[in-house]
């Protein structure tokens, strides 16, 4: 496991929950002595208590070796980087698993296509885990599913069978490019609706971007390739439900901290954590464009992060558009 962060302790949480062997890379020493002396993470994931045969360590090549699956959960837009500096130490038999929900700017690549562009590893030996999985909720034990997306469903199910716990329900799906853009594009649903929440507005402003946004999601992966039954499910809207509802979501948050009024710089540095729709909107609307299609919200989200819109101006474009029938398809 390739991060030491929220999400990937949690997943390694599920793991060792589920019987596997599990050694947490941290890049801080600090966070790797507490989970291995205190079974805590305590900057992350602060009173959970971890399972006694999770371990980490600094050393990423002790962590990768002889792995079965290489688990990495980091900041989008560093993932090319460091993935340059471990390619050497992937063996030939690792599966890789990307937790990661963005898209690559300048590149409009999604995570697993950076992944076997920088390592080589073939796409059979790629997969990606998607869904509704807030972090704390999942290291507190809660009830959670979530889906396993690979181009070989052999290698979909192996893994299936690694994560399965009482309370983890992981599904199958060979729709990988469906997956991961349902993950990238509601993290910037979530600021827009953490947007609406900060500027006090109701449940019938939230539920209109949802929706909305549920829809351009599905008008980009159409054109992409992706089958449109994903996106009715948990990597689809159980992902943006999740995202756009919970206080729990960064992203959400985020938006709300730009709705009550602060700039961008003000609401990263209260937000803490990644955010990985602010840095993704930029890559995802120019993906968007580059195959004509339209995304209004994602459209005025960049605007506003990029400080081309105000707030007020952001959610007057979004009701003043010209009336259009529903649709959901390209």
């Amino acid at each position: 496991m390739l991060s030491a962060g929220s999400w990937g302790t949690a997943f390694a949480v599920v793991l060792a929950d589920a019987g596997t062997d599990v050694i947490v890379h941290g890049r801080r020493p600090e966070i790797v002595e507490a989970i291995n002396t205190h079974h805590e993470n305590p900057l992350y994931l602060p009173g959970i208590t971890l399972p006694k045969p999770l371990t980490a360590t600094t050393d990423v090549a002790e962590a990768l070796a002889g792995a079965d699956y290489l688990v990495i959960s980091i900041p989008a837009q560093s993932l090319r980087g460091n993935l340059a500096r471990w390619a050497p130490l992937i063996e030939p038999h690792t599966v890789v698993v990307s937790l990661m929900k963005g898209i690559e700017t300048d590149t409009g690549l999604r995570m697993s296509e950076v992944i076997t562009e920088v390592t080589g590893v073939p796409q059979e030996r790629v997969a990606v885990l998607s869904g509704p999985n807030l972090a704390r909720e999942i290291a507190e034990r809660q009830p959670a599913a979530s889906v396993i997306a690979c181009h070989d469903e052999t290698t979909a199910k192996t893994l299936q069978a690694a994560c399965l716990t009482p309370y983890f329900r992981p599904y199958t799906n060979t729709d990988v490019v469906g997956c991961e853009l349902g993950g990238a594009v509601k993290n910037v649903i979530a600021l827009a609706v953490g947007l609406a929440t900060g500027m006090g507005l109701g449940d019938n402003a939230r539920a209109l971007l949802i929706t909305r946004g549920l829809a351009e999601t599905a008008r980009l992966g159409a054109v992409l390739g992706a089958d449109l039954l994903t996106f009715s499910g948990l990597a689809g809207v159980g992902d943006l439900i999740a995202t756009c509802n919970s206080p729990l979501s960064r992203n959400r948050t985020f938006g709300e901290h730009l709705g009550q009024g602060m700039t961008v710089a003000e609401a990263t540095a209260a937000t803490s954590q990644t955010a990985e729709g602010v840095k993704s909107a930029a890559s995802i609307l120019n993906l968007a464009r580059r195959h004509r299609v339209e995304m209004p919200i994602t459209d005025i989200v960049v605007a506003l992060i990029n400080g081309t819109v105000t707030v007020t101006e952001a959610a007057t474009r979004l009701m003043t558009r010209s009336p259009k029938p529903e649709r959901y398809g390209p």
